[in-house]
């Protein structure tokens, strides 16, 4: 743990993103109980949620790093493409049809997700890079 800045930033990124995924408007929660999203209906569950998301992200990027340089480049980069796209399409997703409706702050949450996921891998890959053999 070289630089503890990120991984506070991270966690306070984390924990308002289990705040605003748990506070949708009157439609959200509407939306949240007729699809059974029980893992977002109170702020505990939102943030427990969000929190294992992230902490698999970092799990498995750090596993990656051990590998070989090219190796973990490689396929950090492919998990840096696949969260950007995630969250492209997310952003997509949650500004059109019924999940505009939903409120600004859900919808906020539910695109930082894929934001944290992305920049998690976007630091791991970063460091890896910067790594002397």
């Amino acid at each position: 743990m070289k630089n503890p800045f990120f991984y506070v930033l991270l966690a306070v990124l984390v924990l308002l993103d289990g705040w605003l995924m748990s506070h949708p408007n009157l439609i959200g929660r509407a939306g949240v109980f007729f699809y059974d999203y029980n893992y977002l209906k109170t702020f505990p569950r939102a943030l427990g949620t969000v929190a294992v998301v992230v902490g698999i992200s970092i799990l498995l990027t750090a596993l990656i790093s051990r590998t070989g340089k090219t190796v973990a480049v490689l396929l950090l980069a492919l998990l840096l493409s696949a969260s950007g796209y995630w969250l492209f399409t997310s952003a997509i997703q949650f500004n059109q049809g019924v999940y505009k409706l939903t409120g600004a702050g859900f919808r906020a949450g539910a695109i930082l997700l894929p934001g944290l996921i992305m920049l998690v891998t976007g630091k791991t890959l970063f460091d890896r890079i910067s790594q002397r053999s």
